[in-house]
């Protein structure tokens, strides 16, 4: 994925990637798990509502707690974009699992494959996109 552009795996018919943060106290891991599917919202930036409407069915992504815990805990897919609503698309998502090994800000910080991730650039962005070797890490 070309980080200057991490949308043209989108349009390279490439999978995407992405890591989605959330306040556990509003809705954590064990949240997504107990409901199995959700709508996604509350995202605002416009540069992370970017992101969601170039999603599309099939799409992974991490599941980052933020706040105190800082640490990636499990995976999730999106179902369905509607891009009906002219502010933020309705993102339909499905759990995925919990990772095997969460993986905390302070380790992704210190692994160079995201030394110019926006992860670790933008602290504030709610959704960012992940090469696939940045996916491969989470998994490991």
């Amino acid at each position: 994925m070309d980080l200057l552009n991490p949308l043209a795996s989108l349009t390279m018919n490439r999978m995407a990637y992405f890591l989605f943060k959330t306040e556990p106290d509003v809705y954590s891991f064990d949240d997504f798990l107990g409901e199995k599917e959700t709508i996604w919202d509350g995202v605002t930036n416009p540069t992370a509502v970017k992101y969601l409407r170039e999603m599309k069915a099939g799409t992974k992504w991490i599941f980052y707690h933020t706040g105190d815990e800082r640490t990636a805990v499990g995976t999730g897919t999106v179902v369905s974009v509607n891009p009906a609503d002219p502010k933020v698309p309705i993102v339909n998502v499905k759990v995925g699992k919990r990772l095997k090994h969460p993986k905390t800000l302070a380790a992704v910080k210190a692994e160079p494959l995201f030394a110019k991730s926006p992860l670790v650039m933008i602290g504030r962005l709610s959704v960012v996109p992940l090469t696939e070797e940045q996916w491969d890490w989470f998994l490991a």
